[in-house]
């Protein structure tokens, strides 16, 4: 198929008549444009124009029937162009979010900001929730989606896919350094102070369990209630944080924290999104924001 910017550089030339005008419309050399008409030529198999003393004009056999053709279909593109954005201003209502702020943070953001930006006009509302909590406001339509932690058995919402995976892994500050750069196993990390998220989280429940199938009893030095505060008191030496390395990519970028390798390694975890049973009835604006879910699964 043929490359649309050689039949955009065609229109113009033809339109004004002249390469210099046109590649001063255009923003190209002159050359250039000379070049992607050969190029437009070679690839149709004919000439398109006839080259004058005065400029350049389309051939009575072909160039004239192509000039029609392409200004045609660019101006259907045009009204393409302006038809979506008034549709996107045009699209509004309300799309209901549950999740962990942790998980709305690291996973969902980038979805929220490009949806918003698509359409600007819906109002998004979300809601910081545990796994049990989301299931619960998907059936009871106090959300429109939810995304919790995997496996979810539930009959009366369904799993519309998985947006995303995390592996736990075990930091610490510089305080640790002996730690670095090798191989320690489960019983010899824990014989340090260990910091955990309480275990009103399915991750920190996870993480307990997982603890318990290697028989190795852990009592973490401090128990807290968020990422953010986990992640600050590893940074300040409190002891070695267990937590998912797509929280702190950026510290660990920073070297502010540092991984500690241990075997076995917990664990990966994944996260779904749900929605309730009566998805086929949902207004467009919920579609639209499941539909670009799926485009971007596993990304």
């Amino acid at each position: 198929m043929v490359d649309l910017d050689l039949y955009r550089i065609f229109y113009i030339v033809a339109k004004y008549g002249n390469l210099t005008k046109a590649s001063e419309e255009l923003f190209i050399s002159q050359p250039a444009v000379s070049q992607a008409i050969r190029k437009l030529e070679e690839q149709l198999g004919g000439k398109l124009f006839d080259r004058k003393s005065r400029g350049i004009v389309l051939t009575e056999t072909g160039g004239k029937q192509m000039f029609e053709i392409v200004q045609d279909a660019l101006n259907m593109l045009k009204n393409a162009e302006v038809k979506f954005k008034e549709m996107k201003n045009s699209v509004t209502g309300n799309l209901r979010i549950s999740a962990a702020n942790s998980v709305i943070t690291h996973f969902l953001m980038r979805y929220i900001k490009k949806y918003h930006e698509m359409y600007p006009n819906v109002r998004i509302m979300l809601k910081d929730a545990t796994t049990k909590e989301t299931v619960d406001a998907v059936k009871e339509n106090r959300a429109d989606i939810g995304f919790v932690n995997l496996p979810v058995y539930d009959k009366d919402i369904i799993l519309t896919g998985q947006t995303g995976e995390m592996d736990v892994i075990f930091v610490a500050s510089e305080k640790y350094a002996d730690l670095f750069g090798k191989e320690i196993t489960l019983k010899e990390v824990v014989e340090n102070p260990i910091l955990m998220l309480d275990t009103s989280t399915v991750s920190s429940k996870e993480i307990y369990s997982f603890f318990e199938s290697m028989d190795v009893h852990v009592t973490p030095e401090f128990e807290v209630s968020s990422v953010e505060l986990l992640t600050e008191m590893a940074k300040s030496g409190f002891g070695i944080a267990c937590i998912p390395r797509r929280y702190i990519l950026e510290q660990l970028e920073k070297k502010e924290l540092f991984e500690i390798k241990v075997s076995p390694a917990p664990p990966v975890r994944y996260i779904g999104s749900v929605v309730s049973k009566d998805v086929d009835n949902y207004p467009f604006v919920i579609k639209e924001f499941i539909r670009m879910l799926d485009e971007n699964q596993y990304s």
